[in-house]
């Protein structure tokens, strides 16, 4: 254990990697506290489903625009400088989200951070692999996601207390600061850290065609590209129904959604820890489908629970499917060359927000508020599906026989 224990940790002996480390904890808490007062906020607001979808909608549909339209960036301007835009850009939003007055408005504002978002996500991921030996990268890569799920586990509980106590604002104001808080680790960072080179544009849309190209004839990307969009669709569904089922179905008010949601971030944080391991001793493909293969298995089970305890049993177990199968979304796409990896990474994340778009639009348009058990039941099948998907493309092809070997 000691062992194991000490190569989780390696990462953080560079100092570069140690301030990437410091910005994401400090971002995420914020955010994911402020995630759950932004979606209390609409729907007490106004009690719809539809703006519940709305304001998780646009939390990831810029991504889904950056990745289509305008990937080339993060491999032609230098990474860090867009990093520190984005965070800078989310500052502000939150700093003016306790002056919004209606419901379009908060949607408007999040949108806005979505925007930043889609841009600072893959420029890390895309930098990753420039910080750390190739031998360390899993571990990098189970550092990040662990800290994200560390602050989804802890911010929605803290979050979910908090607005019932406080309202929205102070949420707010929390997760500006850590935004600021990240602008200045990330500008300690040199930026030659998270890009060994700017790419030499051929013409924006040819450069944004490569990175389309460069998915398309990759196995390990394509892997990504489909199970993932699959997976995400049903997540997209059981995430516009978590509210609805902690406070309708199971009654249990804000704070069961905030221990939902905190579920979650719990079984992720396990996930990803763990997640090395799983790969090193079952292969990435049988890991990745036996992630998403949990998760399907612990929402169709969630979908019948009695009260709120096992509903976020449920979610906990599904969360640790959920943690590994993110970290081998990473170490698949990160094969990419670093010149593509920024346009292949964005496009790759576009589509698969895409498919979560698609969910969250189905059930905010499509569920009432006591539909939330179906919805659950529905998103359990799409991930099924995704979980063999992705076992099959993850695989890797059999080597082909030489000449000698079949004249022998």
């Amino acid at each position: 254990m000691p062992g194991r224990t000490s190569r989780q940790l390696a990462p953080l002996r560079g100092a570069g990697f140690r301030l990437l480390f410091l910005s994401t904890l400090g971002s995420s808490v914020g955010t994911f506290l402020a995630a759950i007062a932004l979606t209390i906020d609409v729907k007490d607001r106004t009690d719809s489903g539809l703006w519940v979808g709305a304001v998780l909608l646009v939390d990831f549909l810029p991504s889904i625009v950056v990745g289509l339209t305008l990937g080339p960036l993060l491999d032609r301007l230098r990474r860090r400088n867009l990093m520190v835009a984005a965070d800078v850009l989310r500052a502000i939003v939150f700093c003016l989200l306790p002056f919004a007055t209606n419901a379009s408005e908060i949607v408007g504002l999040a949108l806005v951070a979505g925007l930043a978002t889609g841009f600072f996500r893959p420029a890390v991921y895309a930098g990753v692999p420039n910080m750390v030996s190739e031998s360390e990268l899993p571990a990098a890569n189970a550092l990040l996601q662990t800290v994200e799920n560390v602050s989804w586990a802890a911010g929605p509980v803290l979050g979910g207390v908090l607005t019932a106590a406080e309202g929205p604002h102070l949420a707010y104001w929390i997760n500006a600061v850590s935004f600021a808080v990240s602008a200045v680790l990330v500008l300690r960072i040199p930026a030659r850290l998270l890009q060994s080179e700017t790419m030499l544009s051929r013409g924006h849309w040819r450069d944004l065609r490569d990175g389309f190209s460069a998915v398309l004839h990759s196995r390990s990307l394509l892997a990504v590209l489909v199970a993932w969009t699959i997976a995400l669709a049903g997540s997209g569904a059981t995430s516009v129904a978590e509210v609805f089922m902690a406070k309708n179905t199971l009654h249990a008010g804000d704070f069961g959604y905030g221990l939902l949601y905190g579920a979650i971030g719990v079984g992720l944080v396990i996930g990803s820890w763990v997640s090395g391991a799983l790969v090193e001793r079952i292969g990435i493909a049988r890991a990745y489908g036996c992630s998403i293969a949990l998760m399907a298995a612990t929402f169709g089970i969630g979908a019948a629970s009695v009260d709120i305890w096992m509903a976020a049993g449920c979610c906990l177990v599904g969360g640790i499917g959920n943690g590994a199968a993110v970290v081998c979304n990473a170490l698949l796409v990160q094969r990419t060359r670093d010149d593509l990896r920024g346009r292949a990474l964005t496009f790759v994340m576009s589509a698969t927000w895409a498919g979560m778009g698609l969910g969250i639009v189905a059930a905010g348009a499509a569920m009432a508020p006591g539909d939330a058990r179906w919805v659950w039941g529905a998103g359990a099948g799409a991930l099924a599906v995704a979980s063999v998907v992705g076992w099959a493309l993850a695989r890797e092809p059999r080597a082909s026989v030489t000449a000698a070997e079949a004249g022998a």
